[in-house]
């Protein structure tokens, strides 16, 4: 029952996510174009009801996604949460009435992929409690990640967006996993949320996540490979971190870990192919193709 309300909670998180995006996209078009830093979109946006419904939408998608990980175990939920790209592709696709093969291809391959793996995978509940000594290593590892990243985007104008994108998968990645342990019965509420430090880590972690995330954007160019970076790396360092310090069982004998590899690729193939068709991305293309 847990599992089944966790599953429900994550594709309805997907949608409303999906939903949002393309409420985001298409409010953004009705306002001045500014400057790519400059604050004075958000006065804009602020009198579009398109863009704060937006903004609702993506606080209901977050509110479903925690009620999900409450229910079932990260290793569930973040792959399903992949499928935000898929509902805002087709609600856009079907708006500008533009099908076409690839991005049916992309749309099964996606989905065939999740489905796949969790089937195989068929991941486990694992522990909700994490101690403090978990945060040094997760610490060195987000840091290692991110300098890395920003070392990339500062010594090749070509792969900064990547980077900044890898940054900010891996950063998504790590807030999952902090909600995960922030939303467990183990803190006994309020009080315990507040007394512990994974709520700490996740005001500092999500923020600087989104701020990668705006920064990838903001280049201009490559937006369909920083968006399918971004998807990817969420659910995968999800997984790993699960896996690592939640006790978050998978499938592990060699058929399965074959059949979770093979599942996850497919799984990244439809993603980089609808990411093609995203609403980010088709704006781009508009934009483009109105400049003289």
């Amino acid at each position: 029952m847990s599992d089944a309300t966790a599953i429900a909670g994550a594709l309805g998180a997907a949608l409303v996510f999906g939903v949002s995006t393309v409420a985001d996209q298409r409010s953004t078009k009705r306002v001045k174009s500014r400057g790519p830093t400059s604050p004075k979109i958000f006065l804009d946006l602020v009198r579009q009801p398109l863009w704060i419904a937006s903004v609702g939408g993506t606080l209901l998608g977050f509110a479903l996604q925690v009620l999900a990980l409450r229910f079932g175990p990260l290793a569930l939920v973040e792959p399903i949460l992949v499928c935000d790209l898929i509902f805002a592709v087709l609600i856009n696709t079907f708006l500008r009435r533009t099908w076409d093969t690839k991005l049916i291809s992309g749309v099964a391959a996606t989905v065939l992929g999740v489905a796949g793996f969790l089937a195989v995978a068929r991941p486990t509940a694992g522990n909700t409690s994490v101690g403090f000594i978990v945060v040094l290593p997760l610490a060195a590892g987000l840091a290692a990640g991110i300098f890395g990243c920003l070392v990339v985007a500062r010594r090749s104008d070509a792969l900064r967006p990547l980077a900044l994108a890898l940054a900010c998968g891996i950063n998504y990645g790590v807030a999952a996993f902090l909600v995960k342990v922030v939303v467990s019965p183990h803190h006994g509420g309020l009080v315990g949320i507040l007394t512990n430090w994974p709520i700490y880590a996740l005001a500092v972690v999500g923020p600087v996540g989104y701020l990668f995330n705006e920064t990838a954007f903001q280049q201009g160019t490559l937006i369909a490979p920083v968006l399918s970076i971004i998807t990817v790396c969420d659910p995968l360092i999800s997984i790993a971190l699960a896996y690592l310090w939640l006790n978050e069982k998978l499938s592990s004998s060699p058929a399965a870990i074959v059949g979770e590899i093979l599942f996850l690729a497919l799984m990244i193939v439809g993603i980089v192919s609808v990411a093609e068709r995203a609403p980010h991305v088709t704006q781009q293309h508009m934009q483009r193709s109105e400049s003289p």
